[in-house]
């Protein structure tokens, strides 16, 4: 489950939400009128709707009635819905509302214990038997869903049940069982349809390996694999996990055939395959010597289902790809069989305050086991970064944290690699790339699956709040000769002068670099008026956050630190004093003009 957003709409309820966003590993949303919440925002409906669309678990501190009125209309699809709750602000009390299958109920209780109150739980079947019937635990899944909901009714009308099959979950609950009971509870892994007021659970006891040539067509794996599963005369739902050899962890068509079936796909090295030689049914010297191991697709399913599983189907073959099923004689946890592909996720977190943090990069920090950055970017991520290995890194060697992401990554983890700012601008992502690129890492860390999520840069940041200086076109420089021979940058600066740019420099500024940015003053001076705006911009979006606009003949060197922003407007940029008096700066794109000569009219 999603960190749980903990809403708090007014200034009294702040300690509250506090308390529970460091109990649950949350992020406290506060309204305008409450200062200290991790995010912020201006109106409570729509910023809950946005929360609810994108399935982040919602712990409101409000009346329930009006969390209600404002998610209405979103309310479509029940199998769909997070978890919503309301809890009193005086925490005498907690609702779950929507979700009660899918973790509210789980949730409510935990707050309950927090808050030493009753959850008010109001589920029908968890209060009277104990049990979810159209929720199974882990390791199971429910055929008919739809016919919950009638076989409820039976049982609360006072009906019994009998278990076709073991689950030792349907057991320990307080369901009136009996031989002859009119209600059926059925455990089977054998296709078949359900039959009237009977609802059908599926254990996930099944592991289908597959095998491919590199660059296979997914269609033909998929074709193969749905070919193997019909023949076998089990469901597809007690699919488990989908199986192959790590050397395959980037093989589309194996992510394609677990995308098909809806379960992870996991990956075991030759040696572990190799072990499973005496249970084949085809061993292949061939595939010995290409691989390490003498059978990949049923190697693969005999790994994921264990010494007291068995094959069902050996191997299968088309053209280019096999494929082969097992199966448990219990339900198997997908996430403790061989490994995941890791995935690295290389995110650009803005200035670093929780309000300027895209949903997407809050959602792959989410999913991330572990966090790699700069100790300062990893403290900006606040309540979001609990529960997470971190990693942190002094400023420098990017090169070697790079490489560790990596090889994290490589080991089958969800590693989030944190940068300020846009993580492709002056950032993390470039490098990443740059290391698959050369082959500077393990043959492992270049079959991870990576994932690039923007930021707001500090260009972005120091325009938005300095008015719009940016409006025409720009470029951006960095002053800094650690990567860059200072012959490149001086060609660069003049060029952008000659160009009429306005410009954004990037590391104006260092302790021993002192001379690079008035170099640039004065290639500029040369080229465009000395009342110039510049932007000043340091510690945007963070404490101790200051914008100056002052005239480019005034830009003095001493005022300038690492972390300012430096943005010298073109000859047409213009600033003027508010009537509020505050100074504004901006970039006019011709708009005037293109209005007085009436083209696009």
């Amino acid at each position: 489950m999603n960190a749980p957003a903990i809403l708090c709409l007014g200034p009294t309820a702040l300690p509250l939400a506090r308390r529970l966003a460091d109990a649950l590993g949350g992020e406290v949303h506060a309204g305008e009128r409450v200062p200290g919440g991790d995010v912020a925002f201006a109106g409570a409906g729509d910023h809950i709707r946005a929360l609810f669309s994108e399935g982040r678990p919602i712990v409101a501190l409000m009346a329930s009635g009006a969390l209600i009125r404002i998610l209405a209309p979103r309310l479509a699809d029940k199998g769909a819905e997070p978890p919503v709750l309301c809890v009193a602000e005086d925490g005498s009390a907690v609702v779950p509302l929507l979700g009660g299958h899918h973790g509210a109920n789980d949730l409510a209780r935990r707050i309950a214990a927090v808050l030493r109150v009753a959850p008010a739980i109001t589920t029908a079947g968890d209060l009277r038997f104990g049990i979810a019937l159209d929720d199974p635990p882990a390791g199971w899944v429910l055929e008919n869903a739809d016919d919950a909901k009638a076989v409820m009714a039976e049982l609360l009308a006072g009906e019994h049940a009998w278990i076709e099959g073991v689950a030792d979950w349907l057991e320990r609950s307080s369901i009136p069982l009996s031989d002859d009971g009119r209600v059926t509870l059925s455990v089977s892994d054998e296709a078949r349809a359900p039959r009237p007021l009977e609802l059908l659970y599926r254990p996930k006891t099944l592991v289908l390996g597959i095998g491919a040539e590199r660059g296979a067509p997914p269609e033909e794996a998929v074709a193969l694999a749905e070919s193997v599963v019909a023949a076998s005369g089990l469901s597809p739902l007690s699919l488990a996990a989908v199986a192959s050899i790590d050397l395959k962890a980037d093989e589309p068509a194996v992510h394609a055939v677990a995308a098909r079936f809806g379960v992870p796909a996991r990956f075991f090295d030759a040696a572990t395959l190799e072990a499973e030689t005496p249970r084949l049914h085809h061993p292949s010297d061939v595939v010995f010597r290409e691989t390490g191991c003498h059978g990949v697709s049923e190697g693969a399913a005999l790994a994921g289902v264990g010494e007291a599983g068995e094959l069902v189907v050996p191997k299968q073959k088309s053209a280019r790809t096999t494929a082969a099923l097992a199966r448990s004689v219990r339900p198997i946890d997908a996430g403790v069989i061989g490994r995941a592909r890791g995935r690295l996720f290389v995110v650009g977190i803005g200035p670093g305050g929780a309000a300027w943090r895209s949903p997407e990069v809050s959602a792959m920090v989410g999913r991330a086991t572990d966090l790699v950055g700069y100790s300062l970017y990893l403290d900006l991520l606040g309540p979001l970064a609990a529960g997470k290995r971190r990693h942190d890194f002094d400023l420098g060697a990017e090169e070697a944290r790079v490489r560790f992401a990596l090889e994290l990554a490589a080991e089958g983890r969800d590693v989030a690699l944190v940068c300020s700012g846009d993580a492709g601008i002056y950032a993390m992502a470039t490098l990443v790339f740059e290391l698959i690129d050369r082959g500077d890492v393990s043959d492992a860390a270049r079959r991870v699956a990576i994932a690039v999520s923007p930021g707001i840069s500090a260009l972005q940041a120091a325009a938005a709040r300095a008015g719009a200086p940016l409006g025409h076109d720009f470029c951006t420089i960095s002053l800094s000769d650690l990567l860059t021979p200072w012959e490149d940058i001086q060609r660069r600066v003049e060029a952008a002068a000659e160009g009429d740019f306005v410009i954004a420099f990037y590391n104006p500024v260092s302790k021993r670099r002192r001379t690079q940015l008035a170099y640039a003053r004065d290639v500029l001076l040369a080229h465009r008026p000395p009342e110039t705006p510049v932007v000043l911009a340091t510690n945007l979006g963070r404490d101790g956050e200051s914008v100056r606009i002052v005239e480019l003949r005034h830009l003095d060197v001493e005022a300038v630190d690492m972390l300012t922003v430096v943005v010298v407007g073109s000859t047409n940029t213009r600033a003027f004093v508010s009537g509020e008096g505050r100074t504004y700066a901006y970039t006019p794109r011709g708009y005037a003009a293109k209005a007085g000569s009436g083209i696009g009219s």
